[in-house]
């Protein structure tokens, strides 16, 4: 089993945290945001991880020598173009690795072990995206229209009578579903457009084809990681005691207090 990261970004809502690092690894209880998802996966056995860098890669790569040097399908590929384009073109970079059933997922996307099993043992479609419902959805989330377990549109900017759930950034590519979208990938960025879009763009169009079911998580915990406050958020999600919190509460009083000169 496989599963790929998309860790390439800065992550510049954080800011000044993320100064020096991506956010991949920031610290939330003791571990970084991408040790976690790691930790996980290994557990679950996926024993292939391909992580997309970019931002301070270097970083990366001396946590994956200093820590994970034992699991020698953990590894990274470089995107140079991080810092111009969106995760679409991350997909692109890691096309060479998609060669069978395999996960992707946000670099700033903390779940539970739990649901990761869930999505595992969901039924099979070509394409299975991770949902999860609540009261109201912001400009921010990339929202899903579904018919039953069909989605139908996946999007920031789905009319909200028309919401039914969000994608969570973790989603399992199986069968035809790994060269339709690998495909997929490589015709859209046919269009220099592309380069600025994200990859649920593909997804979006391979759902006019029906080849994209949900798989929904609700109760299960996860959280995504834009802003300091969600570091807090992401503590929930791993269940520590509230005395481990050290690190995310330091983090959020830093950012408070860079939020003046931030521009």
């Amino acid at each position: 089993m496989k599963a790929i990261i998309l860790s390439a970004g800065q992550g510049r809502r954080l800011l000044p945290l993320t100064q020096d690092r991506p956010k991949a690894l920031l610290p939330v209880s003791g571990k970084m945001v991408i040790e976690w998802q790691l930790d996980i996966l290994l557990a679950a056995g996926v024993d292939e991880i391909v992580i997309i860098s970019g931002f301070r890669a270097d970083l990366i790569e001396a946590l994956l020598a200093d820590k994970y040097a034992k699991y020698p399908g953990v590894r990274t590929i470089y995107n140079p173009f991080y810092d111009i384009t969106d995760n679409l073109v991350s997909c692109w970079i890691a096309r060479e690795v998609m060669d069978g059933d395999f996960l992707i997922i946000n670099g700033d996307t903390m779940f539970e072990r739990g649901l990761l099993d869930v999505v595992l043992g969901s039924a099979p479609a070509p394409v299975t995206v991770c949902t999860d419902t609540k009261e109201a959805y912001d400009d921010d989330d990339m929202k899903v229209q579904t018919d039953g377990l069909r989605i139908l549109n996946i999007s920031k900017n789905i009319e909200k009578h028309n919401i039914d759930a969000e994608s969570i950034g973790l989603l399992y590519f199986r069968n035809d579903g790994v060269q339709r979208f690998k495909h997929a990938v490589a015709e859209s960025l046919k269009d220099p457009i592309a380069l600025k879009q994200w990859y649920l763009s593909v997804v979006d169009k391979l759902a006019d084809e029906g080849l994209v079911n949900a798989c929904p998580i609700t109760g299960y915990r996860w959280c995504e990681i834009d802003y300091a406050e969600d570091l807090a958020a992401a503590i929930g999600v791993i269940d520590v005691n509230a005395e481990q919190a050290g690190a995310a509460a330091v983090g959020i009083a830093e950012f408070e207090a860079a939020r003046p000169h931030i521009a």
